[in-house]
């Protein structure tokens, strides 16, 4: 299939924009990065609008074309109405991270920006990727920055945190490597279409004991990624010690390729595997919700406290995932909600962490017992902490709200008893994260350096204000965002369900 290479085009930007400025003068290269930002974000917005549409694939922007054709792997690339949003995502985010380090990075410049656009470039791959080889090309090569930019650029104990979590994501991927290879012995290709075509026509279709060895392939690099508990051991590590501008990426876009996997791939693949192991997922992201919020609850540093809420959060999207009311059947709301939440979370944490960023800037610490009475001095800076926070516990009328909601809302037809304790998961983080607010704003001022503390500047202000134009945007008409979110990749009765535009309507109110 061939059309306009639009997702090849978004490809090749960032990893142009890289090339550029490793041949340009070091003090050429913020510029450079923030142009090539701008210009892959600006291209990969009418993917909003192609994903929406319902080609015969169900996918646009549709590209196919022979790669290594001797091992019958194709380039192989399209979007949906879940990968368009989380591109864009990935490619808004991008424009903050590099604009946040103008002032920020002080070393390697030219090395740091190269990092950030082969980042951005293995995202919009792996979010496109509809053949398994490419996926895992693109899944791995978002590792090589990431552990640069932490290793090298990170705070004082990086090059522990950069190896923990190397290691933990690349285990995981070759075990995923494993169950691509089997599939392809068992299919003849690495093609996703034409895999599942393959196990749903076949006369021999894999053995019950064979597809869940198959999805555990898959299931272990995606949790890893997500993470889901047990597997986040090396978030906290990795997000404290990482720049913030890897931060961003990194909990903003990068952890999202294990949600968004469990979406595309394990649904797509292995539905009945999903279906009989839906109570185990489903547990474990119960676990994770309440155990983030209760970490979240007692640390002393902003930045694990914003880590551990994201164990929390991204629990929630697992539990929409696998809200399953019968085989092959999820709840259409929890699921609609989970793609949603993806998106949500993404805007709220990478906000919360530019936020952490200028703090740190203004105040040289990021320990919360050094923190206070900062509200007087940086009012602005305050109400925008503010909304962002109210957008993180999931306040109505804010971004957060409507993705919860209608997780919560298909988890309880699917598993009441375990939807009813990850709501309190909504209570513990209204907890840790109003506390956290408070002392940090509103506590005494134990340091006389607060009262020189100056307020937002311009730049700044524009760093932040479009985050908050869209908490409200989300919460106030997410059926904007949600037209392409209807259709699930598992099985004909998934995608025939009904989309709930009516529940969104409520939730919006």
């Amino acid at each position: 299939m061939q059309t306009f290479p639009l997702i090849t085009i978004l490809l090749i930007l960032p990893a142009l924009t890289a090339l550029v400025i490793g041949f340009a003068q070091a003090k050429l290269a913020r510029t450079i990065a923030l142009g090539g930002s701008i210009a892959a974000f600006l291209g990969a917005l009418p993917l909003l609008g192609l994903a929406n549409q319902s080609p015969g694939s169900g996918f646009a922007a549709e590209q196919n074309v022979p790669w290594l054709s001797n091992v019958h792997v194709n380039f192989h690339v399209g979007v949906d109405g879940a990968s368009g949003l989380l591109i864009v995502l990935s490619t808004f985010l991008q424009i903050f991270a590099v604009a946040y380090s103008f002032e920020n990075i002080k070393d390697r410049v030219k090395e740091f920006y190269i990092c950030l656009m082969v980042l951005e470039a293995a995202l919009v791959g792996a979010f496109s990727s509809l053949d398994l080889i490419l996926f895992y090309v693109f899944f791995e090569l978002s590792l090589i920055p990431v552990y640069f930019l932490i290793g090298i650029w990170g705070g004082p104990r990086r090059v522990a945190a950069a190896n923990k979590f190397f290691i933990y994501t690349v285990v995981g991927s070759l075990l995923m490597l494993v169950s691509i290879i089997a599939l392809f012995l068992r299919t003849g290709t690495f093609d996703l279409l034409e895999i599942q075509q393959h196990l749903q026509t076949s006369a021999t279709p894999l053995t019950q004991g064979a597809e869940l060895l198959l999805f555990g392939g898959f299931a272990m690099a995606f949790a890893v990624k997500t993470p889901l508990w047990p597997f986040h051991t090396w978030l906290p590590d990795a997000y404290a010690e990482s720049p913030i501008a890897c931060t961003v990426l990194l909990s903003g876009a990068m952890a999202k390729l294990g949600t968004y996997g469990f979406y595309r791939f394990c649904y797509t693949l292995f539905p009945d595997a999903c279906y009989q192991l839906a109570p185990v997922i489903v547990a474990l992201a119960v676990i994770g919700i309440v155990y983030g919020a209760l970490v979240a609850a007692v640390q002393r540093d902003v930045k694990r406290v914003i880590a551990y809420s994201s164990v929390s959060h991204l629990g929630f999207v697992m539990l929409g995932l696998f809200s399953f009311v019968g085989p092959g059947q999820v709840s259409p709301s929890a699921l609609q909600g989970a793609l949603l939440q993806n998106i949500n979370h993404g805007i709220s944490t990478g906000a919360l962490f530019l936020i952490v960023g200028i703090l740190e800037t203004r105040r040289g610490t990021r320990r919360i017992a050094d923190l206070g009475g900062l509200w007087e001095q940086m009012p602005v800076f305050g109400r925008i902490f503010l909304i962002v926070t109210l957008s993180s516990i999931a306040l109505p009328l804010t971004n957060g709200f409507v993705g919860e909601f209608l997780i919560l809302l298909g988890a309880f037809q699917a598993f009441p008893v375990a939807a009813a304790i990850a709501t309190t998961g909504v209570i513990w983080s209204a907890v840790y994260m109003l506390w956290m607010f408070q002392r940090v704003m509103y506590g005494p001022a134990t340091d006389p350096a607060t009262r020189r503390v100056a307020d937002l500047n311009r730049s700044e202000l524009a760093l932040l204000a479009p985050f908050v134009v869209l908490i409200f945007l989300f919460g106030l008409m997410p059926t904007l965002f949600t037209r392409g979110l209807n259709v699930s990749p598992m099985t004909p009765a998934v995608a025939a369900a009904p989309s709930v535009p009516g529940a969104l309507t409520e939730a919006s109110r």
